[in-house]
């Protein structure tokens, strides 16, 4: 009774050692490039169907709006629309805020208006204290 030697049997097992490397590789790898992708700006997007925005207190919101033309008008507390020039947008925001600082502000502008101009006077806005801006947008017609 003679065992033969050179013979043996076949193996079940699957050696995971490579793979838990490559793996370990791959998370080191994904760990110091995520950071770096994400840059820019914070800024929230509008959704395509998009709710109503709920009024807080009873305080109207402070609309600000964009012509075509340029030009641009302030409504405060539910009042007409009053021409001003860009400049003075935060000083008026910043008198509103400074009595009601819970006052939302929304732009309203043209859709021909260029984005850089919405743009700039959101981060007037911003400078202004108004920590969310909202944009009005009309419903779509179906």
């Amino acid at each position: 009774m003679r065992k033969r030697h050179g013979r043996r049997k076949p193996m079940a097992e699957i050696n995971v050692v490579p793979y838990i490397d490559v793996t370990l590789v791959l998370l080191i790898i994904f760990m110091i490039t995520t950071p770096m992708l994400q840059t820019g700006v914070d800024v929230d997007l509008p959704q395509a169907e998009s709710a109503s925005v709920d009024q807080q207190d009873d305080t109207p919101p402070v609309v600000v709006s964009i012509k075509k033309s340029g030009e641009y008008f302030l409504r405060i507390d539910n009042k007409d629309d009053e021409a001003v020039q860009q400049e003075a947008i935060t000083e008026r925001v910043m008198a509103v805020l400074a009595a009601k600082p819970s006052t939302q502000v929304l732009i309203n502008a043209d859709r021909d208006v260029d984005y850089g101009t919405v743009v700039t006077v959101m981060a007037s806005l911003k400078n202004a204290g108004v920590a969310k801006v909202g944009l009005m947008t009309k419903p779509e017609e179906q």
